[in-house]
Formats: structure tokens, sequence, C-alpha cells
């Protein structure tokens, strides 16, 4: 999408968090492998780039991945990921 479509980029600001809040149960129970296998997807070696600033295109990943409610929701799994791997 291009950063001159505001009514798009506005309307994938706010339905982000919704979709963020409705799986935020998964999220709380298995985060960690799932923001690590959706983080090896969107930087891929053939994957298009989420910010594109030379042609003025953005992508919905990118507003996943700068979400602070996805890592905050993420961050429980991860740090017990991090616990054990200590431990073991």
């Amino acid at each position: 999408m291009r950063y001159e479509e505001r009514a798009k980029i506005a309307i994938v600001r706010v339905l982000v968090p919704v979709a963020v809040f409705i799986s935020s149960p998964v999220l709380l129970v298995a985060g960690a492998p799932i923001r690590r296998r959706y983080l090896r997807y969107i930087y891929r070696d053939e994957a298009p780039l989420i910010l594109e600033k030379e042609q003025g295109r953005v992508s919905v990943h990118w507003f996943v991945v700068t979400s602070s409610l996805f890592a905050w929701l993420c961050w429980p799994t991860e740090s017990l990921v991090r616990l054990i791997s200590r431990r073991a």
C-alpha cells in the first residue's frame, strides 16, 4: 500500500491491534514460536521489503512487526523459553 493512501493506512493501524488482541490467548500461551516463525517468514531472503521508502510503499507486516502490543503479548513465553534454555 502506498503512503498516500491515508485511509488504508488508518484502517490497518486500527485493525492490527484488534487482530492481535483477538489472538491474545494464543499469543500468551505460544507467543514465542509464533513470533519467531512470523519474523522468519517476513525476513526470508526472497521476501519483498516491508518498508520501501524509495517507492513510497509500506506493507501490512510493518504494522505487525512494530506493534508493541504484539511484542508485549509474546514476552511471557519468550522469557520462559530463555529460562528453560539456560537451565538445560
